[in-house]
């Protein structure tokens, strides 16, 4: 088949884990034997579309306005824009014969009107990659009101994204649950869990190591990439690196970028916290080689979640057979599939005893550490292999047509 795959981010110079499962999925579908595109936004790009290959993968990147670490204004009208400025840009390299389906990514909702016009120039079928309820989580932050004329807006993009998706993909049956309730359209929807190469990285020798470079050789880290903002709670797991620094070996790690970053370095300088370092986003290849090398795989969902997400972050911590730690909303059904399946500890977000009982327990025992990583990668392999994955959405593609 010829898939257009759509995102709103894309290696090689993102860290964000959408991009980075996409590109995963990119590369799966071609040693599958199909032919894809990405189509991607690039920020101050002068042309309006250029084409380039990422590891075999061609993509299509369109000049598009920034759309990450900027204003909420900026951003949102930014984003407004992106099936505009997509289809202006590569509609003259869309005919008929140029796509057979669209695989498109969302927490982005405004990719509606780009997939439209690919569908009905191309006579395909698409398929939506749900990942985050958009503008739901918002709301449960408290950063828009309910009923608001902001929510009313993010509301028509987002029924738009959805009514041109011929199957929509949610996380888990938590996830549906809540999907099902906050839409009263009846939208094709099933369970598709996120996605990873299963193949580790082997950590670099001592010379080039990260842990050389920030004198951590003997540390055992706790480490936490990705986004940094009001959806993971980050103070959260700063009160947990505050409450284990008579653990004199462990050490916190965090790197990534967001609209928190500054709360989480204004509470290490009030706790003077010295078990604490935080670095901004490096690129793929760089976060890979880090994951290689630290201990414990950290997460944190806020509790004013009403959806009920699974970290993409967690997947690449399981590559690396991390165990995880960390804490969700009440009713998150990631919480049991982890820790049923021993690959992590998984407290409700406030538990904050419970929590550092799990941290001091991974600190204590390198056999625990072990054991549980191995858990996660076994349970990865079942659950989250992009190879399974990869073949279901061309399934379901075919289906259509």
């Amino acid at each position: 088949m010829k898939l257009a795959l759509i995102i709103d981010d894309y290696l090689p110079d993102s860290t964000r884990v959408g991009a980075k499962m996409f590109h995963d999925l990119a590369l799966e579908l071609i040693s599958m034997g199909h032919n894809v595109t990405v189509i991607t936004p690039a920020v101050g790009q002068a042309k309006k579309v250029t084409e380039q290959s990422v590891e075999g993968v061609r993509v299509w990147r369109f000049s598009s306005g920034p759309i990450k670490d900027v204003g909420k204004v900026t951003r949102a009208l930014n984003e407004t824009l992106l099936s505009f400025k997509a289809w202006s840009a590569i509609k003259e390299n869309v005919n008929e014969h140029t796509f057979d389906g669209v695989i498109y990514y969302s927490p982005s909702i405004f990719f509606g009107g780009l997939v439209n016009k690919i569908k009905k120039h191309c006579k395909c079928p698409s398929y939506l990659v749900l990942r985050d309820l958009f503008p739901q989580w918002v709301i449960d932050a408290g950063m828009i009101k309910k009923g608001s004329l902001i929510e009313k807006y993010f509301k028509f993009f987002e029924h738009r994204s959805y009514k041109v998706a011929n199957t929509i993909g949610l996380m888990s049956e938590k996830n549906i649950e809540v999907f099902k309730q906050s839409n009263r359209d009846k939208y094709p929807i099933e369970v598709l869990r996120n996605w990873a190469d299963v193949k580790p990285v082997i950590a670099e020798g001592a010379a080039t190591s990260f842990r050389s470079q920030l004198q951590l050789q003997n540390k055992i880290i706790y480490f936490y990439g990705g986004n940094i903002g009001h959806a993971q709670d980050m103070a959260n797991l700063m009160r947990l690196a505050k409450n284990m620094q008579l653990c004199t070996q462990a050490h916190f790690l965090f790197i990534g970028q967001g609209d928190e970053v500054e709360l989480i370095n204004q509470l290490a300088e009030q706790w003077n916290l010295k078990n604490y370092t935080y670095l901004p986003s490096v690129n793929q290849n760089e976060f890979k080689k880090v994951l290689a090398e630290v201990d414990v795989g950290l997460f944190s969902l806020s509790a004013e979640h009403t959806a009920h997400n699974f970290p993409g972050k967690l997947l690449g911590y399981m590559v690396q057979s991390l165990p995880i730690l960390g804490s969700v909303n009440s009713g998150n059904d990631l919480k049991m599939l982890v820790n049923s399946n021993q690959a992590g500890y998984i407290t409700i977000n406030g538990d904050d005893e419970q929590l550092l009982k799990d941290a001091v327990s991974l600190y204590e025992s390198a056999s625990l550490r072990k054991k549980v990583g191995s858990n996660a990668y076994e349970l990865l392999k079942d659950e989250f292999s992009v190879t399974s994955i990869a073949k279901n959405l061309v399934s379901k593609l075919k289906q259509v047509k």
